[in-house]
């Protein structure tokens, strides 16, 4: 075998790895919903399910409260009322008298998806028909509602974003963040620089008429995740997804480590069920198996063990250093211990792809959760699975 080809392999993920980062870095520095767009300002509606609680629950759903928009209503929906989330919810409300909020609370299986079946009874019950979902763990600015409807434009089908990782604690909460951040958010915004955007479920804005005209909530049960089924249904409707400029914080706190491997255990099936093709291609995701590869290319051409290691070291040097300056530059987490998680993420990424294989169905909050049995009905546009 020749060196030079294997080695070619090494310095092309290098290169696409490095692409990334500049089409992230040339994004806007900043949300631009300061301005009206296509549709204005319209009245909205936001969208939050609770389920249990969260270490930083009091201070992201508050956020919802102190959006710098013209008209909006809040809606909370919570399976029951036993829910931890509910006296919180109901705080939250008394506190904000002024603001247009409300708690539904009831139980109904229409999707099989617990996070829709949750959701449905606010969808229905919205005042607007610009419908914005937004997962009870991101932390909203005040320019959230404005960002997103500054977004949509005239080949928008929805418009969302993923989210970063902030105010970490302890090993795994730097290593979640190293997952959020530097490699899933930065390949999903760099995506939609191409134009190919890739919903992700924290944020889902939403025209409800153009949902309900393509099958409303239920459709979106079709995978294992809806931001899966969202993506396939939009471009199958011939539009896009579009992502706001800049993602939005989630605060991390402490995790397990095995609580790190499950969540992105969970994620990988999901990638895998609603995308098959773009999963095959993660075994490459990260730096492991690319320096691997490397280092095969220089003992294929025979290099000293002083010029391997040296020039293995660089290319190490090289793709650590990019990401971490896009962490600087994005106001990411970025201080020593978040660059000192990137080699064990990158070590935990061809071993989550391969687990991946060994079950099909995940677990979200209690719930197990299997692929549909049957996708013989498309989406418009796109073959039946």
């Amino acid at each position: 075998m020749s060196g030079w080809p294997v080695l070619a392999v090494a310095l092309a993920c290098l290169a696409v790895h490095l692409a990334t980062v500049g089409l992230c870095l040339a994004r806007p520095a900043r949300q631009g919903g300061s301005r009206a767009g296509l549709l204005g300002l319209p009245p909205v509606t936001l969208l939050r399910p609770v389920c249990g609680r969260d270490a930083f629950d009091a201070e992201t759903l508050a956020s919802s409260f102190a959006q710098d928009y013209p008209a909006y209503e809040i809606i909370f929906c919570a399976r029951s009322e036993a829910d931890p989330a509910v006296a919180l919810v109901r705080r939250l409300i008394a506190a904000h008298p002024g603001a247009r909020a409300r708690l539904l609370v009831g139980a109904g299986a229409v999707t099989g998806n617990p996070k829709l079946d949750n959701l449905r009874k606010g969808w229905t019950a919205a005042a607007h028909d610009w419908i914005c979902m937004t997962d009870s763990n991101l932390l909203l600015p005040p320019d959230y509602l404005r960002a997103l409807v500054d977004a949509w434009d005239p080949r928008t089908g929805l418009v969302s974003s993923p989210p970063v990782g902030t105010r970490p604690e302890g090993l795994a909460g730097h290593l979640e963040c190293s997952f959020l951040n530097g490699n899933q958010a930065r390949l999903q915004l760099a995506a939609d620089s191409l134009g190919h955007g890739f919903a992700q479920g924290k944020t889902l804005f939403w025209n409800r008429p153009m949902l309900d005209r393509a099958g409303g909530l239920p459709v979106l049960g079709r995978h294992l995740a809806e931001d899966a089924s969202a993506t396939r249904l939009v471009r199958g409707m011939g539009l896009a997804v579009r992502l706001t400029p800049r993602p939005f914080a989630q605060p991390i706190g402490r995790r397990t480590l095995r609580q790190v491997w499950d969540r992105q255990l969970r994620w990988s099936r999901v990638r895998r069920d609603g995308f098959p093709a773009l999963f095959a291609a993660e075994i490459a995701n990260g730096a492991a198996l690319p320096t691997l590869v490397l280092a095969l290319a220089g003992a294929l051409l025979g290099l000293p063990a002083s010029a391997l290691a040296g020039s293995t070291a660089a290319f190490v040097a090289l793709w650590y250093g990019a990401e971490l300056l896009l962490a600087r530059r994005a106001g990411w987490p970025s201080r020593p211990a978040d660059l000192a998680v990137l080699p064990l993420r990158d070590l935990m990424l061809p071993l989550l792809w391969a687990a991946t294989f060994l079950a099909r169905g995940i677990e979200w909050r209690g719930t197990a959760m299997a692929p549909p049995p049957s996708r013989g009905v498309a989406f418009r546009g796109e073959p039946a699975a």
